[in-house]
């Protein structure tokens, strides 16, 4: 394609004519100061539940939000390549007053004047970061057993290219070798000491990443006031999904309407965006049982803080 013909392309005009737009609403943010609350973050490790529950708070009109996770936005604050490719995980000290300022403006540049409900994976090791940003924003945390946990980020690497990090992250510096080679990317986060896992099983490094989020989610848990920590079980969504969710929306002082009680009535019905079929309880004893039960006693201490029985 020639210059002249990608400069007249109405693809090209339109993504420039957006991309003015943006910067135009940013600056106007920046001059006026419109009030935004600080966000509500939806935490957790990957294929905890995270985006059930992000797709069913995000149905709320009383939200706005992305309809996708935003980890590029969040590495151009602080990326992994800011921190010697340590891992994806950000601390308290790496919060500084002009990243606020950057988040507001993109949020308002693209949704509008509102409540931000962000749920992206990587943010579970970002929690001190996050709340030294935003002193008022609420966390919803969502656990899972590990083994259906462990199990789902398993099949979640079987298929190749769908949770990749090389999409976000270009290529990591090191040789990644994760069972005998089959795996040459991490998956859905990069943990801290990653690297000490590139020549692992599948299910070890699953497991270590399992244990490493939710590690990270209650080291964090103390500093946050406790009307602002929400924590919720992914087996709820099998057990008692209105009263789970009516409770959540009661914490984020939001209405809980029939249309939302209709939906979380259907909740272990519904498939989810990144889940063929519906949510299942125990899905690791027909997926891998023999690899989860290799990890079982590198998970048990963190399952019985957790509440988990094995």
């Amino acid at each position: 394609m020639s210059l002249f013909q990608k400069l007249t392309d109405p693809e090209f005009i339109k993504k420039n004519l957006t991309a003015l737009s943006y910067q135009g609403k940013e600056q106007w943010y920046r001059l006026s100061h419109p009030d935004m609350p600080d966000p509500v973050f939806i935490i957790g490790c990957s294929r905890a539940g995270t985006t059930v529950t992000f797709e069913t708070i995000r149905s709320s009109p009383d939200l706005i939000s992305f309809p996708y996770e935003i980890p590029q936005f969040w590495h151009s604050l602080v990326g992994p390549w800011d921190k010697q490719w340590a891992s994806e995980a950000v601390k308290k000290d790496d919060a500084q007053a002009e990243h606020r300022s950057q988040a507001f403006a993109h949020f308002y540049a693209r949704l509008g004047q509102g409540l931000m409900l962000d749920k992206s994976c990587i943010n579970v090791m970002r929690i001190a970061y996050l709340h030294a940003l935003f002193p008022n924003a609420r966390f919803i945390y969502l656990q899972r057993d590990g083994r259906d946990n462990i199990s789902s980020l398993m099949e979640g690497w079987k298929q190749r290219g769908r949770f990749d990090l090389k999409q976000y992250l270009g290529q990591l510096p090191e040789t990644v070798a994760i069972n005998n080679g089959e795996f040459d990317d991490w998956c859905f986060f990069l943990p801290p000491d990653w690297r000490n896992y590139n020549h692992a099983s599948l299910e070890e490094a699953c497991a270590y990443q399992w244990i490493t989020a939710n590690r990270m989610a209650l080291e964090a848990k103390p500093e946050i006031a406790n009307n602002q920590w929400i924590q919720i079980r992914y087996e709820d969504i099998f057990e008692s999904p209105v009263e789970m969710f009516e409770n959540v929306f009661d914490k984020l002082d939001l209405p809980f309407g029939d249309a939302l009680k209709n939906r979380c009535a259907t909740l272990n019905k519904r498939p989810t965006s990144i889940v063929n079929g519906p949510p299942k309880k125990e899905k690791w004893k027909t997926q891998n049982p023999e690899a989860i039960n290799r990890i079982l006693p590198i998970i048990e201490p963190m399952m019985k803080t957790l509440g988990y029985n094995l």
